[in-house]
């Protein structure tokens, strides 16, 4: 079972036991947190319905609080001496996903194939052409006019 959850404007993919970075939140590590799912998947039952979602809870536990990349921004501009430097660092929370309670994916909409058709092995004879066949055209006598004489 996974589902898909949203949070800071993403959309993550989490099972129970997967660890997630999320954008900084006020908890402290060891806190636990409730997540909005998108989206959960059963096995072959998938569930989209915004009512049965509303019975849908995520439940992560705050593992620590961390920081991205350090990137760095540099703006220049030719001939004029303008250089600035700066630099950022996200801050993350990371969370650890302890359940997912799927109480409202009872009948919902599922995945199942359709069981394939068994052909009997012969194809339906090709149909034949049936159109007109090309005639030759006649070649047409050019008129040729009587040239002008210089007098």
């Amino acid at each position: 079972m996974y589902a898909i959850v949203r949070s800071g404007g993403r959309q993550h993919k989490v099972a129970v036991g997967d660890v997630i970075e999320i954008d900084r939140t006020a908890e402290e590590p060891g806190a636990s947190l409730s997540l909005p799912a998108v989206l959960l998947v059963d096995g072959q039952t998938v569930t989209s319905e915004a009512d049965k979602l509303a019975k849908v809870s995520v439940t992560a536990e705050v593992v620590d609080n961390t920081l991205g990349p350090k990137i760095r921004i540099f703006k220049y501009k030719n001939k004029t001496g303008y250089r600035r430097r700066q630099g950022h660092r996200q801050r993350y929370t990371r969370v650890k996903v302890t359940d997912i309670n799927g109480t409202g994916t009872a009948k919902t909409a599922t995945a199942e194939k359709a069981p394939a058709k068994k052909t009997t092995g012969k194809k339906a004879p090709a149909k034949k052409a049936t159109g007109k066949k090309a005639t030759a055209k006649k070649a047409t006598a050019k008129k040729t006019t009587a040239k002008k004489s210089k007098s």
